[in-house]
């Protein structure tokens, strides 16, 4: 979501803050502002659109000052505009404030403070923050700050600066993802780590309710009682590297490519010298699984696609009643979460606001929760009873592909894990499914070797407005993920449909020459799947298939085949997602888009 970079020390803060903030572009952004300490002013400057255009202003009229603030902004109240873009500031721009997250009784405080004849200027949740601190300031800012953040009800990030303390910043985090960072003689806030590791490694994870106060040469962590913390200072140990493209046009270009090595990393490094999967630090004994009765898989967006296979595998191999959810909505709905329950929370960022809602509920209702996530020290990953890491590496492109892919090879692992404890699979099944799994990265491989003849479909499909994508049981589940890359990148109308369920009112959207990927990976569901293809290709759909290469039957009855190599049915996703992802990529590229950061969308969304 928004992207937020402090910084006090020796150098210009005002390179060093928009140096952060385009390592947080990523992020997704549509403004972006600078406040920097000039003396006994703080100097405000602040645009709609790219990050480039307050970088080239600043670059023509250098800011000068050694403490300031930044922020990239993803429009939640008010319009993309100058006038709601961050920092906000009080009348006197004494006060500045940058916020990622949504104070919810903002209404509220706006209404209080009008009465006390505040005149406000933008849309903005977020104005109300340095009136409200301006209200209860008094010669200390840090006690301002403490009394302002009790009058607030929602998630935020904030990062604040006042004119008379040249020396002198103020961070706070509740339910929205910050750290510090700790240099030779100069401190940092961020929103994520790729800000800060130009600069330095070591990092403060903070959590709910502390509050980072710097002062002079000093930086302490503090409790929402105002006591210091005793926090561990963490060193960073991936390299700034990993966050550039390393030759590719694209990041998503780039992750989609590492997907082999994401896959095999995350299974083989987990695989102990005698072949047995090694789930980290996740002590679930025999007695603990058989005691469960139900597991929840919860989720948002493409993770929540990776949740549905896990699904599958867990039901199959585990013999357990597995549910899953979006989390946005399993919070509010009628759940039967309890102690005898596992809460399985999927996240690529783990700083998804609704997935750690749920996180936390589930905790308050006695459920055991283990979390799959990608980034080492993240929420989520810090407040589950477990958390199992993708190793997929840093995921830059807003579409996320090899987390995804890697979330399904981990839930796999996790549940053959879990069967075996239990005695559901036999060890000979096991390790079959294992070796099967390391064949993965280079099937997925052979796709990648081949991706010109998604390039032809892609030609197929650049100007169409819809397109449809069809699939039955787990190639159902599969044709989501599809779906959602092709209208994520391209914004072209997509939708996944049950094939079964085309003559239950969807096959009236099919017209002549409709675009629909009809996905025939399963083989207890191909002669099926064969069927619902024909069914739109009589009525004149262009019908493009992904099939296993033992399927040539499936070229009878589409216009053009993307064949993948021949595996499991079970793992068949892992392999056949792949010409999807290239598929959404190159249509979007070839329409002249933004890949990286497709409109009106944020890499982690940390707001409901």
């Amino acid at each position: 979501m928004c992207g937020i970079v402090g910084y006090f020390g020796s150098k210009n803060a005002a390179d060093v803050i928009i140096s952060g903030l385009e390592k947080l572009e990523y992020r997704g952004y549509d403004s972006a502002g600078i406040a920097v300490n000039e003396g006994n002013e703080l100097e405000i400057r602040k645009f709609s659109g790219r990050l480039s255009v307050l970088a080239d202003d600043v670059k023509e009229n250098p800011m000068k000052g050694n403490l300031g603030i930044g922020h990239t902004r993803w429009a939640t109240h008010g319009e993309p505009t100058i006038v709601n873009s961050h920092p906000h500031f009080n009348k006197d721009k004494s006060i500045a404030v940058v916020h990622n997250g949504i104070i919810e009784n903002y209404l509220d405080l706006r209404k209080e403070l009008e009465q006390d004849g505040v005149e406000f200027l933008s849309d903005t949740d977020t104005e109300v923050i340095p009136f409200l601190i301006d209200k209860y300031y008094e010669g200390d800012l840090l006690d301002a700050v403490y009394k302002a953040v009790g009058r607030l009800r929602g998630a935020y990030a904030l990062g604040i600066l006042h004119k008379d303390h040249a020396d002198e910043m103020v961070a706070v985090r509740k339910d929205s993802p910050l750290i510090a960072g700790v240099g030779e003689g100069e401190f940092f806030v961020a929103s994520d780590i790729p800000a800060l590791l130009n600069y330095t490694r070591n990092v403060y994870y903070l959590d709910n309710g502390e509050v980072v106060h710097i002062k002079g040469d000093k930086i302490e962590i503090l409790n929402d009682k105002k006591e210091v913390v005793d926090k561990k200072l963490n060193k960073v140990t991936w390299d700034i590297e990993a966050a550039e493209k390393g030759g590719y046009k694209f990041f998503m270009e780039k992750e989609i490519f590492e997907q082999p090595q994401g896959c095999k990393d995350t299974l083989e490094r987990r695989l102990d010298k005698d072949g047995h999967i090694v789930l980290d630090d996740i002590k679930m004994t025999k007695e603990e699984l058989e005691n469960l009765e139900n597991i929840y898989i919860i989720a948002c967006g493409t993770a929540y696609n990776a949740g549905v296979l896990g699904k599958t595998a867990m039901q199959k191999f585990m013999g357990i009643p597995v549910y899953t959810d979006i989390a946005s909505e399993f919070r509010y709905n009628d759940n039967f979460v309890n102690e005898h329950s596992l809460v399985i929370l999927v996240s690529q960022s783990g700083e998804t606001a609704d997935t750690l809602a749920v996180l936390r509920d589930s905790k308050e209702k006695g459920a055991r929760v283990l979390a799959v996530t990608n980034v080492v020290g993240s929420t989520i990953a810090r407040e589950a009873d477990d958390v199992f890491y993708t190793w997929a590496g840093t995921e830059i492109a807003v579409a996320s592909t090899k987390a995804y892919t890697t979330q399904i090879v981990s839930l796999y692992m996790i549940s053959l894990n879990f069967a075996l404890k239990m005695g559901k699979i036999t060890e000979e099944y096991y390790f079959e499914m294992i070796e099967k799994m390391k064949e993965l990265p280079g099937k997925i491989q052979e796709v990648l070797d081949n991706k010109d003849e998604v390039y032809e479909v892609a030609k197929q499909i650049v100007n169409k407005e819809h397109a449809f994508f069809l699939g039955r049981g787990i190639d159902y589940s599969l044709a989501m993920e599809g779906s959602l890359k092709l209208k994520e990148v391209s914004y072209i109308h997509a939708e996944a449909f049950a094939a079964g369920e085309l003559k239950h009112g969807t096959i009236a959207l099919i017209e002549e020459g409709t675009p629909v990927i009809s996905l025939a990976t399963q083989q207890n569901l191909f002669e099926k799947m064969v069927s619902n293809m024909e069914e739109v290709r009589a009525r004149g759909a262009n019908v493009i298939a992904i099939a296993q290469r033992h399927n040539k039957e499936v070229e009878k009855v589409s216009s053009h085949t993307l064949y993948i190599p021949d595996s499991d049915d079970l793992l068949s996703p892992v392999i056949a997602v792949v010409p999807m992802q290239l598929l959404a990529l190159m249509v979007s590229d070839m329409k002249g888009l933004d890949v990286d950061k497709p409109r009106n969308l944020a890499k982690s969304v940390t707001v409901e």
